[in-house]
């Protein structure tokens, strides 16, 4: 790994509202904004919209399998779009920089439109 480096992307399936009924009973985030289409539409969010921590789940898993589980030392995240069910994800980073044996990445998550909807930082071990 060394600084400039572009890591490896990683494509989610689709984003289902089944997924975020399964992530609501596992996280037990149950704000009906995740799965009451109607319930968000009076929020004034134009439909139900996926839980931040998903997408951060998400970069966890990614930055997890560039570097191996046991050497992520810190993970990052700012939620900076809605993700909606049918949004296909892709987690991206690069190698911001290299210290003796760890690195630092800049990590994002985008839609299939390439909006950034999750963005961070992660610190892991290398070597």
């Amino acid at each position: 790994m060394n600084a400039g480096d572009e890591l490896t992307p990683l494509a989610k399936e689709p984003v289902t509202r089944l997924q975020l009924v399964k992530y609501a009973g596992a996280s037990g985030d149950f704000n009906p904004i995740h799965w009451d289409p109607e319930r968000a539409e009076e929020m004034g969010l134009g439909g139900v919209i996926a839980h931040g921590m998903l997408s951060m789940g998400f970069l966890g898993q990614y930055v997890s399998d560039v570097a191996g589980p046991e050497r992520v030392r810190r993970l990052r995240v700012r939620f900076g779009a809605m993700v909606r069910p049918g949004d296909e994800l892709t987690c991206r980073g690069t190698v911001r920089s290299v210290e003796g044996n760890r690195a630092t990445l800049d990590i994002w998550a985008e839609n299939q439109s390439g909006e950034q909807v999750t963005t961070g930082e992660a610190e892991v071990e290398i070597g």
